[in-house]
């Protein structure tokens, strides 16, 4: 049995429902937190109450449209209650956002990724993080969480990085970095993505009518740049949506193929990945060992190349394009037709990129029977994975603080 009985669960899944709500739209009155969660009004009344007396919620009151008749009571996130950082770590930088109780960025700022391994890079998270709340005159305590995205490979249960392009086999535990009483959680980016854009489609599928927009719904987000990643998510009506973030950048493509970053040879980034690209357009032998990071400059050439029709820089991309689409029929093959959405910074080049990958995608029986999956073109991948951090960072955040509340 859990130490806190079952009222006492259900009060705080219920606050955590009114947290929720109030999240998504900002000011809300009795009757519309009542309607949105499906609670009765002794309920919401109850809880609302204990929700202000803690600190977390407040309420203002609104005129009558009219101009008539008592102000109309609303309640609202108190923005002050906490504070919620955001690092998001790039093949060369890293960003540090910093938001309140309510979800508004406050502060932001980047900084290049210093060099070394995991015993130079977390001081420099840390000093970060420190400076971060000192400009906007936060103290240590009043930081609720860190939320902290990377490509690579996650451990699901500890903030610990265990697999990254950067640091490659070399584990990277973020609760080093933490000062004490600071929370921190970890995050593969695409699975933020994934989960950003299930969240814009859920809005979408809410204004469409029913049953044809009822039951599961299924996405997947393609990520392209100096890594490949891929993020699943699933919703259904009956509760929240599902997301994972297999290894789809280091699947096999080829056997014995082109060397990766991992150490394997043959992966879909092996043939993908912006430094696969560089590798096949000067026709570099497959078993170089890649580079770790190449600037965007340098790929924007390869781009012009191609588009000038530069044979060796066209057949790269298209290369590139198969790589993506063998991989994807095997997702669809796998777990079913889906639409899948592209993001990231090779989104910049998917004119030399879409013919190989539509001609990939083709290759696969489930994909000739069914035809080819719905594909759009996401450019703003940043805004995804901050949409990604707030969803999941709040979602976890509120669970926990409305057990304050009960």
């Amino acid at each position: 049995m859990s130490a806190k009985s079952s009222p006492e669960l259900v009060r705080q899944q219920n606050s955590a429902l009114v947290l929720s709500a109030l999240r998504r739209h900002a000011r809300m009155a009795h009757t519309q937190i009542s309607d949105a969660t499906g609670l009765a009004s002794a309920t919401v009344s109850a809880i609302t109450a204990d929700l202000e007396r803690a600190g977390m919620i407040e309420r203002s009151e609104s005129l009558s449209v009219v101009g008539r008749g008592r102000p109309r009571v609303l309640f609202s996130q108190r923005r002050d209650y906490g504070y919620l950082a955001l690092v998001v770590i790039s093949s060369d930088s890293i960003e540090y956002s910093l938001v309140d109780y309510a979800g508004t960025l406050l502060d932001r700022f980047v900084e290049p990724r210093g060099e070394g391994g995991p015993d130079q890079f977390l001081p420099q998270i840390s000093s970060a993080l420190r400076r971060l709340l000192t400009r906007s005159r936060i103290a240590n305590e009043q930081l609720l969480l860190v939320s902290v995205s990377s490509k690579g490979l996650v451990d699901p249960q500890r903030p610990v990085l265990m697999w990254s392009p950067v640091f490659g086999a070399q584990s990277v535990d973020f609760s080093r970095a933490m000062e004490p009483g600071w929370r921190v959680v970890l995050n593969n980016e695409t699975l933020l993505v994934a989960g950003a854009l299930m969240d814009r489609e859920q809005k979408r599928w809410a204004t469409k009518v029913a049953p044809f927009y009822a039951g599961e719904k299924r996405l997947a987000a393609l990520s392209l740049g100096h890594s490949i990643g891929l993020g699943i998510a699933r919703s259904s009506a009956s509760g929240p949506a599902e997301i994972s973030a297999p290894n789809f950048g280091h699947m096999l493509h080829v056997a014995d193929g082109g060397l990766c970053r991992c150490g394997a040879r043959g992966c879909v980034e092996a043939y993908a990945g912006f430094y696969a690209i560089l590798r096949s357009t000067f026709e570099v032998p497959s078993d170089t060992v890649p580079a770790k990071f190449v600037p965007i400059a340098e790929v924007d050439k390869i781009a012009v190349r191609a588009r000038q029709g530069g044979r060796q820089a066209v057949r790269a991309f298209r290369q590139a394009g198969l790589a993506l689409g063998n991989g994807l029929s095997r997702l669809i093959s796998l777990h079913g037709p889906m639409p899948v959405f592209i993001t990231g910074l090779g989104t910049r080049y998917y004119d030399l990129l879409d013919g190989g990958l539509h001609d990939g995608l083709a290759e696969s029986h489930v994909v000739r029977l069914g035809g080819m999956p719905e594909l759009t073109v996401v450019a703003d991948e940043p805004s995804l994975v901050f949409e990604g951090h707030l969803s999941r960072a709040f979602a976890l955040l509120d669970q926990g603080v409305a057990g304050l509340a009960v």
